[in-house]
């Protein structure tokens, strides 16, 4: 009950969250209702808090090990809030800081689902409500004349609303722009149109992002990173650096890139089919940093010990990986999306989760036929899959930081979801109910299936 009030109280003091707009009519700053913004923002405040509670009864366990999804009985919940500060400094550039609130836990603490079951505890870390600083970043853009442009001596640009770490205004079509500081890299990479955010769409890690992509991170999510990103036409480019955790999902980012970094890349395009809206990205990643290798930690095993994959860490060991993301739109209700992903699965996972393969497909659709269109709902289905070296790590009772049961029967994981999502207003809140069923947690045929009921509410201003 206690994040519940923290919930309620948090949106009761942050109702009044508004934007400033500049109004060249009058020549004067106007305080304005977020939802109706136009024209120019000089600096904007928004807010989010997002519940869950999840339950999920007991189910066949035959054993457990130190990081098993508990056979028994369980609920949790987690809590996070946060405030969005953006601030428009000189020409393209523009500054954004989020304070974040979290707390709470994911079912058996996150544990013995390489797909866990709650996208916000990405952020949680620890039970207690912690406030702490999520991103902290300065944007710079760059407009790009394209040919017609430049014959007519304009660029050409568009309208952008206010909304989250985005100040409203014009962008150009075609523009270099460049992000400094601490950010999520899934705010840059992998969108989806459909399976992308916790907070409103599908709950599970794998539905959110791309579960064979270890991004750089520490554990609440974030990283200290340089992107530059090119936006030409229907093609767009992203490239990064960015900073990785001391430790396998620690608290503490490790600055010195001559040690330890992580570079991501992403291509993208938009596409149309019958004249309605898609896209597809094809991101890359490698990473550097002193991992720890599932063979050599296998090897080295005795007749009385378990592997312990944190005595063959080294500095120079890497994974790499790739994924391939797909949304189309299929009619004003439905929408379809799709993921796929591989990384090489040699050394231990370091920050996101203990998934090598994976493969998604989803469905959503909004409440337009049944006269709903501000609800929406979606069902989705993936299997999470372990490298050779990874699954005879775990068969001999190893543990990484999110999967280890004492011993393994291997085959992939599946999880479908289904949820639904109320939203009563226009604007503001949205209340969730969330379905989801595992077949073998954490790629273990032994123990499962698991049941797993969740309830979101979520509140934007």
């Amino acid at each position: 009950m206690k994040y519940l009030s923290l919930f309620a109280i948090a949106f009761l003091l942050l109702n009044t969250a508004q934007a400033q707009q500049y109004d060249f009519k009058n020549n004067d700053i106007q305080t304005i209702d977020n939802a109706n913004t136009s024209g120019i923002e000089w600096f904007n405040i928004h807010f989010q808090t997002t519940y869950v509670y999840q339950y999920k009864p007991a189910f066949n366990s035959p054993y457990q090990g130190g990081n098993s999804l508990s056979g028994f009985e369980d609920n949790e919940n987690s809590l996070t809030a946060t405030m969005f500060f953006g601030f428009r400094l000189w020409k393209g550039a523009e500054v954004y800081v989020n304070p974040e609130l979290a707390g709470g836990s994911g079912l058996s603490s996150a544990l013995g689902m390489a797909g866990s079951s709650n996208g916000e505890t990405f952020r949680v870390g620890n039970p207690a409500p912690t406030l702490y600083l999520a991103r902290g970043y300065l944007q710079q853009t760059f407009a790009l004349r394209n040919k017609h442009a430049r014959k007519i001596g304009v660029l050409n640009r568009e309208q952008v609303e206010s909304d989250a770490n985005q100040l409203a205004g014009y962008q150009p079509k075609n523009y270099l722009r460049f992000y400094v500081g601490k950010l999520c890299l899934g705010d840059l990479y992998d969108n989806n149109e459909y399976g992308n955010s916790p907070r409103t769409q599908f709950l599970n890690w794998s539905l959110v992002n791309n579960g064979a992509w270890d991004y750089a991170a520490n554990v609440r999510g974030y990283t200290y990173n340089f992107t530059t990103e090119l936006r030409l036409g229907k093609m767009n480019y992203k490239a990064s650096i960015a900073t990785l955790p001391t430790v396998a999902n620690g608290a503490k980012l490790n600055t010195d890139i001559s040690q330890a970094y992580s570079i991501n890349a992403q291509i993208s395009r938009t596409i149309t089919i019958h004249k309605r809206p898609g896209n597809i990205r094809l991101l890359g990643y490698f990473n550097n940093a002193n991992m720890g290798t599932y063979s050599l930690a296998s090897a080295m095993t005795t007749p009385t010990t378990v592997p312990d994959i944190t005595k063959t860490e080294v500095f120079g060991n890497t994974k790499y990986g790739f994924g391939l993301n797909f949304d189309q739109q299929l009619s004003n209700t439905f929408g379809v999306f799709s993921r796929i992903g591989w990384n090489d699965g040699k050394h231990e996972t370091w920050c996101f989760t203990e998934i090598d393969q994976t493969a998604s497909i989803g469905l959503s659709a909004n409440g337009h036929k049944w006269k709903r269109p501000n609800d929406n709902c979606g069902l989705a289905f993936v299997a999470n899959g372990l490298s050779k070296d990874h699954q005879t790590y775990l068969a001999l009772g190893g543990e990484g930081f999110i999967l280890g049961d004492g011993k393994l029967s291997y085959a992939p994981e599946f999880i479908g979801e289904f949820y639904y999502s109320f939203k009563p207003l226009k604007q503001g809140f949205w209340f969730t109910a969330d379905y989801q069923y595992c077949m073998n947690p954490g790629c273990n045929t032994d123990r499962g299936p698991v049941s797993i009921f969740s309830f979101r509410a979520h509140v934007e201003l």
